[in-house]
């Protein structure tokens, strides 16, 4: 759906009498709850973020972004902006049928008339967007494969009231907002700067600079989508933004947040940020060399080409009204006492910390140089990222049905509370299974989701900087990986896989659990007729056919104090 006004509309929000009755014709209505990416994109629907958008694509203009990069009248747009639903609400739904959007605790936010309703080819989707339809080559096509719905509907909406945001909301402008504000200043020339990432001394230099070049004030504006407002590293990363501009100067810098539900689509992906940053009245746009890939900053090997992303924005920038600033890396000179840029210099003669080290002098409680970051925004770092030694974390046992875990788990809680430094909770199989799971099945999906509770729990109690001991059989990787990436947030996450040999397991056999498979009593034990798959990349392995449960135990503690998690 796209605006068909040539005037520029402040928001898709309807007068509070028309609000009234929108709400009063819902009660008849189905209505779905939207998940916290669907409620980023509505979000920045209704306040224009996504001008010229009126709503969730429709097929036509959802099949023209794909293949043209642009909505069906021509409008640059490259990323689908669809609601995504299961099938089983989508057959309830008919062209022309209105239905509410909800927040996740039912509150009504807008109104969705039906234009249309089809089954995407996902594999096509990925192709276009994120140049393979591969999930073990990229995260994009993973989520999209596995976390978005199969069945898409496009049309037109009605904002009834904006999600509800209790944090920083000062900080939470709309597009309306910022035009006015930068109008009130007389900022004709804006810079929009985009980034998900804790900022330093050196990219106060980098943004200055830029600024300076081209004449224009800053709008710094940080992604604040996907990461829950209920995460200290989401009130970390706001308050070390607001430090950071501190250290500008006055009337030079505006700070916003938008809640926008990344895609890491690589070029698409600046673009679509580009065109964004222009609905919210910037006149020019920073882009990274590797500006939205999904490996940028964590070590591994970039999914597009260095520069793609520049070069893609600047390609349309005619078109989109912003033109396209490149981010320049700089460094410390120290000699000079200055910064410079890194291109400009050899690498041995400038000082950097990358994001993997700041993390590093984190957690083992290292210094962290004034050159590198402010005193005020390091402060708050160590506020959410206190060293191993004080940090919560998670063990996580797995392997077959009497390879022991279970044992070492009980072993170790009492070794633990014998520290009495940190609360421990057991979370065993068996006793998940009855409390917490008992209506799931043995079905990979329940399984799976079995593990995944399991997981949720253990990140509470880490975040809480508790220590959870899981001892689950946890057959898929799958589960396992989601696990390590939802604690890994927090604190500390030791997978342990006890590797104890089928046949060992089959021989202790206390519960009678292999007897009984093998004499076709009970279906779907794992080692049996389903399968188990070992950890990939696990911290430890441990056989107990060949420790006892106590060097088991050792074993694991030699590697909690190797590690920095114990004094």
């Amino acid at each position: 759906m796209l605006d068909k006004k040539t005037e520029y509309s402040e928001s898709l929000m309807v007068h509070f009498r028309r609000a009234e009755k929108l709400r009063n014709k819902a009660l008849e209505f189905k209505s779905i709850d939207l998940n916290q990416r669907q409620l980023c994109d509505l979000e920045l629907l209704l306040n224009r973020a996504f001008y010229p958008l009126t709503g969730f694509l429709n097929r036509a203009d959802y099949e023209s972004v794909l293949e043209q990069n642009r909505l069906v009248d021509g409008t640059i747009w490259p990323i689908p902006i669809c609601l995504d639903v299961s099938e089983q609400f989508a057959e309830m739904l008919e062209p022309g049928q209105e239905f509410g959007l909800n927040d996740q605790e039912g509150f009504l936010l807008a109104i969705m008339t039906v234009e249309d309703i089809w089954q995407p080819d996902k594999k096509l989707e990925a192709q276009f967007v994120y140049g393979t339809d591969d999930p073990g080559l990229h995260p994009g096509v993973q989520a999209l494969y596995e976390r978005v719905g199969n069945t898409y509907i496009g049309g037109s909406i009605e904002g009834v009231s904006l999600p509800i945001h209790y944090d920083f909301r000062e900080l939470r402008f709309t597009p309306s907002e910022t035009h006015r504000h930068f109008t009130q200043y007389g900022w004709r020339r804006v810079l929009g700067f985009h980034t998900e990432e804790y900022l330093h001394c050196a990219h106060r230099e980098m943004v200055l600079t830029a600024a300076r070049e081209i004449g224009a004030s800053i709008f710094l504006h940080p992604v604040v989508g996907l990461d829950s407002p209920g995460s200290m590293v989401h009130y970390t990363h706001v308050r070390c933004y607001q430090e950071f501009i501190n250290n500008f100067p006055k009337n030079m810098i505006t700070l916003g947040l938008t809640p926008l539900a990344e895609r890491w689509a690589g070029p698409r992906e600046a673009l679509w940020h580009a065109i964004i940053r222009k609905n919210f009245g910037c006149s020019h746009f920073m882009v990274a060399e590797d500006h939205g890939d999904p490996f940028a900053r964590n070590g591994r090997n970039l999914f597009y080409p260095l520069n793609a992303s520049q070069e893609y924005v600047q390609q349309f920038s005619s078109e989109t009204g912003i033109d396209m600033v490149p981010q320049e890396k700089m460094g410390y000179l120290e000699d000079k006492a200055s910064y410079v840029f890194l291109k400009d210099v050899a690498p041995e003669d400038v000082k950097t910390i990358s994001s993997q080290e700041l993390r590093h002098r984190l957690e083992w409680d290292l210094d962290i140089p004034e050159w590198f970051s402010y005193p005020e925004v390091v402060s708050e770092l160590r506020k959410s990222f206190p060293p191993r030694s004080r940090q919560g974390f998670t063990i996580f046992l797995t392997g077959l049905s009497g390879s022991g875990k279970s044992t070492i788990a009980k072993v170790l809680m009492v070794k633990f509370m014998e520290m009495r430094d940190r609360p421990v909770t057991l979370l065993d199989g068996d006793i998940v299974r009855k409390n917490l799971s008992s209506e799931l099945t043995f079905s990979k999906t329940h399984r799976n989701l079995n593990v995944t509770r399991i997981g949720f729990v253990a990140s509470e109690i880490t975040k809480n900087g508790g220590i959870a001991l899981c001892a689950p059989i946890a057959p898929y990787e799958e589960s396992r990986l989601v696990n390590r990436e939802l604690i890994n947030r927090y604190g500390g996450y030791i997978e342990v896989y006890v590797s104890t040999p089928l046949e060992v397991c089959e021989q202790r056999d206390r519960k009678g659990l292999y007897a009984k498979a093998h004499a076709g009593m009970v279906k779907g034990v794992t080692g049996v007729s389903d399968p188990y798959v070992p950890p990939s990349n696990p911290d430890l392995t441990l056989d107990t056919s060949i420790l006892t449960p106590t060097e088991a135990v050792q074993e694991i503690l030699l590697y909690l104090e190797e590690q920095g998690y114990l004094r």
